[in-house]
């Protein structure tokens, strides 16, 4: 065949090469493209493998940990809950409204492929600087189509995160996670079985949208890649939810109807076709002229690679058909039969009589190469460790260092972006977002289920081993803090072209930090998505790679949502404190990128031992009913972390709070200092003894600052000439509120 030809799908001279070996002579045009979309980085994981089996990926909840659609944790009373985030950056940056949606749709679809109801949704965003038009058109049309995807199917988006940066300029990232709960007996597998059993295609009608899209995902955005605006999926929830209904009342005709059911995503039925023959060990014969197409004279090839959405493969017991088929037309839906289980291993493609490709599944599955790219340090890496941040100057004004903070994007409230999401339908969003961390309860139950999703590119790009691993602590500080077991984790690991050996060294280390991390606070890693060739280039020469962002989907269980804890101060008088230990680190940090214009710097220390000891020591005091709030810390330190308690206070108006700062510690390194392992909490005078004694004995140090009141967040430095306190914030907390709130509408707006 050309050589051209398979050159244009991606594939390598000695890929091509082992394709010819296994197959034993060339292939047709429909089996080289078969073996481009499965072979390619978004469905192989060729150079991420090796490095992601550094993973801890078991613990005592797991029910189903990576290798399937979605990962499983036992939650108890019979149930499990089922979760996992995926990338939708290339298809973003050509079509953000439908690339966001249609990765809302298909990350719904890997959930429900499970057997599990779909209860919440989250997002983790980057974009280039408010500042640029294009940047600003993005983010507009991602929410949007995360909106309009996940608002008209009926799933709360209830979290995320955003962050603005130079490198995602051209290549923004869109991560988007969803939650779903199950009975823990009555989980789906994607398998199929048993010599005859047929095998149908339920759901919407196979057109051309979409060609090539898991090839176009694995490789760098060129001019000539933006173009193509056909590798974009085009999603219509409304269909999604229909689909989502009959599947679920599908499964409820037992394991001896449904045998095995795969989500129609990267790759379409190729993916789905042989992925299920080669988990179950079987073959499967297709025939594409039984396929219900949108389009007409569409060849095998284009049936085959379509991603076209809202598609499922199902794999069912023999004389089921017409149960299934009753089910699917209940909700307005085709169900067909285009093909059937065999038992010699082949993939074996017919259009009417043609044979149009044969292929061992397990080749198109399992046997894509597997590398082990170079990994060089760049030369930064060793200055930004060294760079001595001693002449930092002391900010001239306090207050408004604090509110060029709480202005910036990765601080401000998201209320522009989780007002245009529906968060409340289906009635269990029990913390709304922009309250703290999310916490849904579990359908039935007084369970709850507390979610984030949290990352630091700058950390990451600095020193990715202990970005990835504050990465981690954070999430787990975040569930704690509302009071939640932290029970799993879900990655979504977006990196630059790993053929360069400076981006594959930052991804196998924030890897091994990530790695590290989870084993240390034991939370398992159940699955997740690696997403590369984060690059772009306008000029066909040069690319720009994103900073890498490794980011942490975490679920936590909260068995009695009568503890749920959130991050506002409560009351007047209580007592304001710190739990952890604060170090002088303003590497890294907000206060040093926002204020004095540096992003640089030696990230701060990750001390694994401390921050288990801090989420053990939250979980007890919350438990015990000793705290009234829970903040943990981190982005712009304790300085935002009182800003936030204060805003997000009282009955909702906000409270006041007036602290002084311990110690000999500058002021600035003491109030924007990083540091891990951290808390903010406030708590009843009475309480005090019993919270000092319980850190006593999880070895957690506390700090008291202050106390709650009045209707100003006032900061007093240590002491001065004297010993007199010197005043450094005084700040009304309307007035915090305001500019926290509103910054981020006025960027995008102005």
């Amino acid at each position: 065949m050309g050589d051209c030809i398979w050159r244009e799908m991606g594939l390598a001279t000695e890929e091509y090469e082992r394709i010819l070996d296994i197959l034993g002579r060339e292939p047709n045009l429909v089996e080289l493209g078969m073996f481009a979309v499965m072979w390619s980085e978004h469905c192989s994981y060729k150079n991420s493998r090796a490095v992601l089996g550094l993973l801890p990926t078991t613990g005592s909840r797991v029910i189903q940990g990576p290798g399937e659609n979605a990962g499983v944790v036992d939650i108890g009373a019979g149930l499990a809950v089922v979760f996992k985030i995926e990338s939708h950056n290339h298809p973003s940056a050509v079509e953000p409204y439908q690339g966001a949606a249609t990765g809302v749709g298909g990350i719904i679809r890997d959930i429900f492929t499970m057997g599990a109801r779909p209860i919440a949704l989250l997002d983790a965003l980057r974009f280039g600087p408010v500042s640029d038009a294009r940047s600003r058109h993005l983010f507009a049309q991602v929410v949007a189509g995360i909106a309009g995807y996940g608002n008209s199917i009926g799933i709360p988006t209830v979290g995320g995160e955003v962050a603005t940066h130079e490198s995602f300029r051209e290549s923004p990232l869109v991560n988007v996670m969803c939650v779903g709960v199950a009975p823990a007996s009555a989980i789906k597998k994607a398998a199929a079985r048993g010599l005859g059993n047929p095998v149908m295609v339920v759901g919407a009608r196979t057109g051309r949208d979409g060609m090539h899209g898991a090839t176009f995902a694995s490789s760098e955005l060129s001019p000539e890649a933006m173009a193509k605006r056909s590798a974009v999926q085009v999603g219509d929830p409304f269909m999604e939810k229909l689909l989502l209904e009959a599947c679920l009342e599908l499964y409820e005709l037992g394991d001896d109807v449904v045998i095995g059911i795969q989500d129609m995503g990267a790759a379409g039925l190729t993916c789905s076709s042989c992925e299920m023959a080669s988990r179950g060990g079987v073959g499967m014969e297709i025939d594409v002229a039984k396929v219900p197409r949108r389009e007409k004279g569409m060849t095998p090839y284009e049936v085959m690679l379509s991603e076209s959405q809202e598609r499922m493969l199902v794999a069912v017991k023999a004389g089921s058909e017409p149960e299934v088929e009753r089910v699917f037309r209940k909700w307005g839906l085709e169900a067909t039969v285009v093909g059937h289980v065999t038992d010699d291993g082949i993939l074996r493609i017919r259009d009417g009589d043609a044979v149009v490709a044969e292929v061992p599944a397990k080749a198109l599955a399992d046997m894509a190469p597997c590398y082990t790219r170079d990994a060089s340090e760049p030369e930064y890496f060793r200055r930004e460790q060294a760079r001595d941040l001693a002449d930092v100057p002391e900010p001239d004004d306090y207050a408004c260092a604090l509110m060029k903070l709480l202005a910036s994007p990765r601080i401000a409230s998201k209320e522009w972006v989780y007002s245009q999401y529906d968060h409340q339908v289906g009635t269990n969003t029990v913390v709304l977002p922009g309250r703290g961390t999310s916490v849904v309860r579990v359908p039935g139950t007084n369970k709850g289920l507390a979610l984030t999703c949290d990352a630091n590119s700058l950390y990451c790009y600095l020193d990715p081993w202990a970005g990835a691993a504050h990465a981690v602590a954070e999430a787990a500080r975040n569930v704690a803090a509302a009071g939640a077991e932290p029970l799993g984790i879900t990655d979504c690991l977006n990196f630059g072209n790993p053929e360069k050996p400076e981006v594959f060294w930052q991804f196998k280390r924030a890897v091994e930090g990530m790695a590290e991390a989870a084993r240390a606070l034991e939370i398992p890693v159940t699955g997740g998505n690696v997403s590369f060739y984060n690059e772009s280039s306008k000029d066909g020469s040069s690319t720009v790679a994103v900073y890498p962002t490794p980011v942490v989907g975490m679920v936590g269980l909260i068995e009695d949502l009568s503890r749920v804890m959130t991050p506002g101060f409560k009351r007047e008088g209580d007592i304001v404190a710190v739990l952890g230990r604060t170090r002088d680190e303003i590497g890294a940090s907000e206060y040093l990128a926002e204020v004095h214009g540096i992003e640089g710097g030696p990230v701060p220390v990750v001390d694994l031992a401390a921050e288990r000891a801090a989420i053990q020591l939250t979980l007890a005091l919350i438990r015990g009913g000793l705290l009234s709030s829970c903040h943990d810390l981190s982005e712009g330190g304790l300085a935002v972390a009182l800003s936030e308690a204060c805003i997000l206070g009282g009955i909702g108006s906000g409270i006041g709070a007036r602290v002084r700062l311990p110690g000999t510690m500058r002021a600035d390194r003491y109030l924007f200092s990083e540091s891990g392992g951290r808390m903010l909490v406030s708590f009843h005078p009475s309480a005090a003894s019993g919270v000092q004694a319980m850190a006593g004995r999880h070895g957690v140090p506390v700090t008291v600052l202050g106390e709650v009141g009045g209707m100003r967040l006032v900061i007093d430095g240590a002491g001065g000439t004297g010993g007199r306190a010197r005043r450094v914030v005084d700040v009304p907390v309307s007035e915090l509120s305001r500019v926290y709130r509103g910054a981020i509408a006025w960027a995008l707006e102005s």
